[in-house]
């Protein structure tokens, strides 16, 4: 996949990523929250550098949904959080749009789909010999 991101907003992404999910980790530890993981998984930056589209993982899947949208409705005090950390580096923070990343649900039904004894690959290739 090629990528046009320029050098300097490929080292913004990075550092908003890391600076995200360290912001994220401290908020659950100080509100004790136990047995549940964030991860920011990505970040891109627009070439503009005014909006930033964050990636997040939430682990466990099941109340997901609802952690997402507290997250989003508090994304101002996640972007006031991070304008203060990185006041040196940035000199106008980007708004932070979060998406949620539903990759590793998808990544874990393949895999579940590959447990259950069935190769997909190897019916499909039967279907096409019982063909011909």
């Amino acid at each position: 996949m090629e990528s046009n991101e320029t050098p300097r907003q490929k080292k913004i992404n990075t550092v908003l990523q890391q600076e995200i999910a360290i912001l994220l980790q401290l908020a659950l530890r100080e509100q004790h929250v136990k047995n549940l993981m964030i991860s920011v998984t990505k970040v891109r930056i627009t070439p503009d550098l005014a909006n930033a589209k964050v990636y997040l993982s939430i682990f466990p899947t099941q109340g997901a949904v609802e952690i997402f949208e507290n997250l989003k409705q508090n994304a101002f005090q996640i972007r006031h959080d991070l304008s203060q950390k990185m006041k040196n580096q940035l000199r106008r923070m980007p708004e932070l749009l979060f998406f949620l990343d539903d990759s590793l649900t998808y990544v874990e039904a393949i895999e579940k789909e590959l447990k259950k004894g069935s190769d997909p690959i190897k019916e499909n290739a039967l279907e096409k010999r019982q063909k011909k």
